[in-house]
């Protein structure tokens, strides 16, 4: 790629102007009224869509409302509960060996360091970083998710296929007291324009500058 026509610093830049017009207000995907239902429902989200973690997590919640009554629970009836988000078995397991983690160092309530996050069994820098911001407004990265990957491979603002190093891409390239909400405009831009299969390229406002790798 030629640098001096498609720099990421400037890709960048114009890209965030258009995601802050787009979307002036972005949130959160998944429903959550606690720190520890952000941490259950990202985990969750892993490999499923937050639609299907959403219609799921009422009656987990209704049943398991928080890290001690998690702690304690059967895992077959954990893996009931969310067998519809896949990998249930896997993730019924992390969650409650995450609730026993965060009662016995944590007092039962969900850390709010990276360092700390990635103590609890299923969490990796992409799910903390949700959870941080998510439930603690706490800017300590981006995750990187497919849609975000993707969007970030398109306008040439990585060479990179890991997402912890596109990540390492990404940080500098944006306002650090904006990361959190830069991730879920990038995530909305990714679902409803940027789109896997059939991008909206003509009707983008970014096709003037982007480079549409891969396209």
């Amino acid at each position: 790629m030629d640098r001096k026509k498609h720099n990421p610093e400037e890709i960048a830049g114009k890209m965030l102007e258009i995601l802050r017009t787009l979307y002036p207000n972005p949130g959160g995907f998944l429903h959550a009224d606690s720190p520890w239902q952000l941490l259950v429902a990202t985990q969750l989200s892993a490999q499923c869509t937050d639609e299907r973690v959403n219609s799921v997590t009422p009656a987990l919640f209704a049943r398991l409302p928080d890290p001690g009554a998690m702690a304690d629970a059967n895992q077959d009836e954990v893996e009931s509960l969310v067998r519809s988000t896949g990998f249930y078995r896997n993730k019924a397991k992390n969650l409650i060996g995450a609730a026993k983690r965060v009662l016995e160092f944590y007092g039962g309530e969900v850390p709010g360091t990276m360092d700390e996050m990635l103590t609890l069994p299923g969490i990796a820098r992409k799910s903390a970083n949700v959870i941080l911001f998510g439930a603690f407004g706490v800017n300590a990265g981006l995750a990187v998710d497919t849609h975000v990957k993707r969007l970030a491979w398109r306008l040439g603002l990585t060479q990179e296929t890991d997402p912890v190093r596109i990540e390492q891409d990404l940080l500098p390239l944006f306002p650090r007291e904006e990361w959190g909400n830069t991730n879920h405009r990038m995530v909305s831009f990714g679902r409803e324009v940027c789109k896997a299969r059939s991008p909206l390229c003509p009707d983008c406002e970014a096709k003037i500058f982007c480079p549409r790798r891969g396209l």
